[in-house]
């Protein structure tokens, strides 16, 4: 039986040379390879990213809220529905498995999945997912094959990672679920949102632990699983992002820009800001 293959818009904003890619009746995927740089787009089907490889200085964002730094790890999924705008720009070379469905093939498998066509695709932002690593590592396979890669065992695996999709990042999802030992859905929203509120003061792992009901020693480890980085390293970039918004965007002086962003002094900036971003508050000045 001859199936048409999906509209190859849904991989169109995705560069020529990153990587081979291919296009099948439920959607499109590519492997995709690139050196440091920045990319945005507007998803105009269910895109997922799925990392292959660490890369540290990762920046992303949707729409217009403010672009989270972390670094990533393999198994990083990274879910962008249908409408939205995504932001990323990355330090270190990146490897991922990009993969693309269209909102009539998301709609057609919820309806067979859970009998709920109308299901609504949630955002994630980076999550360690090793189910998806796995079948990003055979989509990753097949699209490297010398010879022409198979489209019906490539539209199977598209299809299994939907579904995947569909059963843990929607609105049909029956319960959030820890992924590998990391935070539920609902425990990684409230410990980013209060880390994102209160970063620059001193924050202890118990508090952060109570924040989301767990013990500290469990609580670090699962975030670090969730996140990709233990929490200090979370805080310690908040604190740098804010401090290079306020050095680049204001006439503050160095020394009250460290305190208004939780550092002990000027000196203390500039060494963390020096490890970690490879440049000073003069040198961004």
């Amino acid at each position: 039986m001859n199936r048409q293959t999906a509209d190859a818009s849904l991989l169109e904003r995705v560069p020529d040379d990153v990587g081979p890619r291919k296009m099948t009746f439920r959607g499109g995927a590519v492997h995709w390879r690139q050196p440091p740089g920045s990319f945005s787009f507007l998803s105009t089907g269910h895109s997922m990213a799925i990392r292959l490889a660490r890369s540290p200085g990762f920046r992303f964002a949707f729409n217009s809220e403010r672009p989270r730094q972390f670094d990533v790890t393999a198994g990083m999924l990274g879910v962008a529905p249908a409408g939205m705008e995504c932001r990323a720009e990355w330090s270190a070379p990146i490897e991922s498995v990009v993969v693309a469905l269209s909102p009539e093939s998301m709609r057609e498998l919820a309806g067979h999945e859970i009998d709920r066509p109308d299901v609504e695709i949630r955002p994630i932002n980076h999550e360690i997912d090793n189910t998806a690593l796995q079948f990003a590592t055979m989509i990753k396979a097949e699209l490297g094959r010398p010879e022409h890669a198979n489209e019906l065992y490539l539209d199977s695996l598209i299809t299994l990672l939907g579904v995947h999709v569909l059963r843990n990042y929607s609105s049909a999802a029956k319960l959030p679920k820890r992924v590998d030992g990391g935070l539920s859905t609902i425990a990684a929203n409230k410990i980013r949102e209060y880390l994102h509120e209160h970063f620059r003061r001193k924050l202890t792992i118990s508090e952060l632990a109570k924040v989301c009901g767990l013990s500290p020693g469990h609580f670090s480890q699962a975030f670090a699983r969730t996140f990709g980085i233990p929490p200090h390293r979370y805080i310690l970039e908040l604190r740098l992002d804010f401090a290079e918004k306020l050095l680049t965007g204001t006439e503050m002086p160095v020394a009250e820009i460290a305190f208004l962003s939780g550092f002990s002094s000027q000196s203390h900036l500039t060494n963390i800001m020096r490890t970690y971003r490879q440049k000073t508050p003069r040198q961004l000045r």
